[in-house]
């Protein structure tokens, strides 16, 4: 199958390690990965601010970028940037009045997949060979859960990968306390929602806590950081991309 990778900007700038793991995933299950270099940000960061206008121009960027019909699908490894696709891009067309626009993103928007739904549902493959011998928790975030609805789709993998001791996350649904903006707007309320999250993760006694998206392990990461929990964020496709054997006994 013909893919690209939509990396996302995050990825690309803090997390260059995830795009390259999704490539090397996809290239392991038989994927043809292209990458347009004329991506940017998706615009997210602008809408959810209140500010479409400006989202407006990077959206038309994105579909002009992703336009080649060669690509069969679109694969993000960001449940956040793939929900903007799937959930803002139709209405920011809609207000800027622009017909062709609208009707190129409702042809773009179903060839976009977040990672772990391209994996389980477009490939049908739950087992990728991975070996991670670790003791890893698992956070839904926000828009994995309520946006693109992945279900247990990182759970089914993550079940899959040899050596690897999942652990329930207590109050798994509760946000981070990221949300973009809203953790610089509304920083008292974001560490307290963060402190939460954190003793949670400490509960599992985890070596690892994984998600689907960087900017919520970034959040996550900084505070576990800082109370020097003794427990690293590190991104599903990470662990999916890992062949590392167990310890010898």
């Amino acid at each position: 199958m013909e893919v690209a990778l939509f990396v996302t900007c995050v990825n690309d700038t803090l997390f260059p390690q995830t795009g390259r793991a999704t490539v090397e995933l996809l290239e392991r299950l038989g994927c043809t990965v292209h990458f347009p270099l004329e991506q940017t940000c998706c615009g997210q960061v602008h809408a959810n601010a209140g500010y479409g206008d400006l989202a407006l121009p990077l959206l038309r960027r994105f579909v002009k970028a992703f336009a080649d019909p060669r690509y069969e699908a679109i694969v993000c490894p960001s449940a956040s940037c793939a929900a903007m696709v799937h959930e803002q891009y139709e209405r920011l067309a809609q207000e800027a009045g622009d017909a062709a626009l609208l009707e190129q993103v409702r042809a773009l928007a179903p060839r976009v997949h977040e990672l772990s739904l391209f994996l389980t549902g477009v490939l049908g493959v739950e087992d990728v060979g991975a070996s991670f011998p670790h003791r890893v928790t698992y956070h839904p975030t926000c828009h994995s859960l309520r946006l693109e609805r992945v279900g247990d789709a990182p759970l089914r993998l993550l079940r899959h990968v040899r050596g690897l001791e999942l652990v329930e996350l207590p109050e798994a649904t509760t946000c981070c306390g990221f949300g973009g903006t809203f953790a610089v707007k509304n920083a008292d309320t974001s560490a307290a929602m963060l402190a939460d999250k954190l003793a949670c993760v400490q509960r599992t006694g985890a070596e690892v806590c994984s998600a689907l998206d960087n900017s919520c392990l970034l959040h996550i990461g900084g505070g576990l950081s800082r109370i020097r929990a003794g427990t690293r964020p590190l991104h599903l496709v990470e662990i999916l991309n890992s062949t590392e054997p167990a310890a010898a006994l």
